[in-house]
């Protein structure tokens, strides 16, 4: 069989040669990590990569299993916010009830992300170090402000979520950090947050995904945060859409401007899920819809 030919194939065996590391140890994943460098990938649940290797679009020639190490799989409130453990499992996060109340945005997102199996495997830190621009999980973390804390043998370094994708399949991380944990911290007190994705079928990834936070004050706009995937080569805040709507009354005339200035922010392609004329259009509608499904959650508290 032609090689071009089985870079195509999604089959049951992975085509490829590769070490399997198992360390028990954080430290000793880090001592693996600066041996191997860019030869090595990190793995947690795996439901990316070894996707990825079966269609051979991704060949290391050694993988770093985090499955044994303890102490990386929590989700713990502190210093104003929640940390939330490299191998604690996306299942994890949407039955856990800080998330449910607190972070609504992100719970939504999660409760997306393909199926309950695929859940019950795969983490948050592997679906933001996979950095798809449709990852479900980046727009709502993007609108909360997270942190992501990665470590080497030399240190730990704390990366603002924003400075985290540098385009698809592309992170900010040096070849021998291991990203140990995110931070997302609470929200503005009395806001609301919402997650909302438009695709093919339920368990695809997003044409559109879209994550907003508001607070409002007698119909003015304290606070507005938006991000959305899909839609560019990384996961997008639209600071220009913020800035405009923030200290406006939410009326009619404010939303159509709010959405014309994320259609013009965003920069979609066409590729197998969808166009960029649908991208660009249905951005819009989402925006709106977000809002107005936000607004009512504000309402009912």
């Amino acid at each position: 069989m032609r090689a071009d030919y089985v870079n195509l194939v999604n089959t049951h065996t992975v085509p490829v040669r590769f070490m399997y590391h198992s360390p028990e140890t954080l430290e000793e994943a880090l001592r693996l990590m600066r041996e191997y460098g860019g030869e090595a990938r990190v793995m947690a649940g795996g439901t990316d990569l070894i996707v990825d290797m079966k269609l051979r679009r991704k060949e290391p020639k050694h993988i770093v299993s985090l499955n044994k190490i303890r102490g990386i799989e929590y989700i713990v409130e502190e210093d104003g916010g929640v940390r939330i453990g490299a191998n604690t499992k996306l299942r994890s996060i949407e039955k856990n009830s800080i998330v449910r109340e607190r972070f609504e945005a992100l719970y939504e997102a999660v409760r997306s992300i393909a199926s309950v199996q695929v859940r019950n495997m795969g983490t948050l830190v592997g679906n933001i170090c996979n950095a798809s621009p449709a990852a479900d999980s980046a727009p709502p973390l993007l609108v909360y402000d997270a942190v992501v804390k990665a470590r080497s043998i030399d240190g730990e370094r704390k990366i603002k979520i924003r400075d985290f994708f540098k385009g698809p399949g592309k992170t900010c991380l040096k070849d021998d950090e291991i990203v140990t944990e995110v931070f997302i911290p609470y929200p503005p007190g009395d806001s609301a947050s919402t997650f909302f994705k438009i695709s093919r079928v339920s368990m695809d990834l997003a044409k559109v995904n879209i994550a907003i936070l508001v607070k409002l004050s007698s119909n003015v706009v304290e606070d507005f945060r938006i991000a959305l995937g899909a839609v560019a080569p990384t996961p997008l805040r639209i600071p220009k859409a913020e800035e405009y709507l923030r200290h406006k009354p939410l009326n009619e005339e404010n939303l159509n401007i709010v959405e014309k200035i994320v259609s013009e922010e965003i920069k979609p392609i066409t590729d197998v899920r969808s166009t960029e004329w649908y991208r660009r259009e249905v951005s819009k509608i989402l925006v709106r819809d977000a809002l107005n499904s936000t607004i009512k959650k504000l309402v009912r508290t």
